[in-house]
């Protein structure tokens, strides 16, 4: 007689119950495992990737020539391999280059890397892509790129010998490529795009116009469209703009020229001093510009800190309270004398896109300094306006401001006078060369002095007595 047990409804609800509760974690941990599984799996598909692959290189420098001869224009490059990532370089044990197999990639890799990323510009007219007459790899101890004869020799002569030890980082790609042109004669420009190189790529570029001296031009990045003999209107724009930018973009500048502009808020008081100013850093950064500024370490330290100096001089003036269109005509005439060296520091690096219109660059550059100028004026005049009529009293606002513009001054003047301590100063020897240095810089000091004294007598006969003084007027 067989028995038959019977299940009540509860006593099987309890052990799906349970049958749950355990079944969950070992869910979960297939869940997991799974996860794991793929991430795993993930991971070893792209280790090799990148164990192959190149870093990008922190610093690349790419040296080259470009020479215009009859109806060719040569360019000639040199990059280092590693700047030329995503390329399996062939490899011989122990680890050094198979030359052979290497050089015949570097055709399709010096056009992939450099010539898709070079403009270059017959006049207005992109010229077509170039041809690769002869690639091939150089030893990091070359010093053929000293000139271009002797770059175009290297990379037309042997090749590496197959047996020669060097491993992939330490090896430069020698390219020689050319274009076709309508003359040697014809103005040319260039669009360089090889920032991708590397995290900073510095260009160093020769050009050699026919029957011309060599031209030396240096960037760092993509420096855009780069005239390599640009006309004098073209020069003239481009630093009209860079002026007009540049007193725009410095700080130390723009303060003082607010300290200007807070106690004299008339156009017409305000323009002849401005432009005195421009006046003055004009000579300065002419002079620069043609070497005759010293050349010593400690003078852009020096030129820093008085340029600090002027702006807390000015802003205590202001707070003080008693000045004169007269005396702050002259006092700004001096200190644009220093603040024209300052200017010359940051055009240095650009003075290499003058081509032969070196004054025509120079002044231009001044033009767009005052049109930056008058474009400030005209933006702070109504604000300051605003601010002493509705916000507070005139005098009251004066000192805030010029306390907060001597503030931030301050610390730039202990900052910029502690590096400038860190320099030795020395008497210089008495010598033939000093005292003709001595005599030429009092030669400019005289004419200097005839420059501010014309500037009093135009500001005597021109300023309304109005303008006269900015001394306080007591308030009820």
């Amino acid at each position: 007689m067989s028995a038959v047990i019977f299940n009540s409804p509860k006593a099987s609800t309890r052990a799906s119950t349970r049958q749950t509760e355990v079944s969950a974690p070992r869910i979960r941990a297939r869940s997991w495992l799974k996860s794991a599984f793929w991430l795993l799996a993930a991971a070893l598909a792209i280790v090799p990737s990148t164990t192959h692959a190149h870093d990008i290189p922190a610093e690349v420098t790419v040296q080259s020539f470009l020479k215009p001869a009859g109806d060719r224009l040569h360019l000639v490059v040199r990059v280092p391999l590693q700047a030329l990532r995503d390329i399996t370089f062939p490899e011989r044990p122990p680890g050094y280059l198979d030359l052979p197999r290497t050089e015949a990639l570097m055709p399709d890799a010096a056009t992939l890397w450099l010539s898709d990323f070079i403009d270059l510009y017959e006049g207005d007219d992109r010229l077509r892509k170039p041809q690769n007459v002869h690639t091939r790899l150089s030893l990091p101890s070359d010093r053929s790129f000293i000139s271009y004869e002797a770059a175009v020799a290297h990379i037309l002569g042997p090749m590496l010998a197959p047996e020669t030890n060097i491993v992939w980082n330490q090896t430069m790609l020698d390219v020689l490529f050319e274009y076709p042109i309508q003359s040697d004669h014809s103005a040319f420009s260039i669009r360089p795009r090889l920032g991708r190189l590397g995290l900073r790529v510095v260009s160093v570029l020769r050009f050699l116009p026919p029957g011309g001296a060599v031209r030396a031009f240096e960037f760092t990045g993509d420096p855009g469209l780069v005239r390599l003999d640009p006309r004098w209107y073209q020069a003239a724009l481009q630093f009209v703009n860079l002026g007009f930018h540049h007193i725009l973009d410095g700080t130390d500048h723009l303060l003082f020229l607010a300290c200007l502009v807070i106690p004299f808020r008339r156009f017409r008081a305000l323009i002849p001093i401005v432009t005195s100013f421009t006046v003055a850093h004009s000579i300065t950064l002419i002079a620069s510009a043609y070497d005759l500024a010293p050349s010593a370490l400690w003078f852009p330290p020096l030129v820093e800190t008085l340029i600090a100096t002027s702006i807390v001089y000015m802003a205590l003036e202001n707070i003080v309270g008693k000045t004169s269109v007269h005396k702050r005509g002259l006092i700004t005439f001096g200190f644009g004398l220093v603040h024209g060296f300052g200017f010359s520091f940051a055009l240095r690096e650009t003075l290499q896109f003058a081509g032969n219109h070196l004054l025509t660059s120079l002044l231009s550059f001044n033009v767009g300094v005052e049109l930056g100028q008058l474009l400030v004026l005209v933006l702070l005049i109504p604000c300051l306006e605003l601010l002493f009529r509705f916000a507070v009293a005139e005098r009251m606002g004066t000192i805030i401001l010029s306390a907060f513009v001597a503030h931030t001054s301050w610390h730039w003047l202990e900052e910029r006078a502690g590096k400038l301590a860190q320099f030795h100063f020395e008497l210089p020897e008495f010598t033939p060369a000093l005292v003709a240095s001595i005599l030429s810089w009092l030669m400019v000091a005289v004419f200097l002095a005839g420059v501010a004294w014309l500037i009093r007598i135009t500001f005597q006969r021109r300023t309304p007595p109005a303008a006269e003084s900015t001394e306080p007027e007591s308030t009820a």
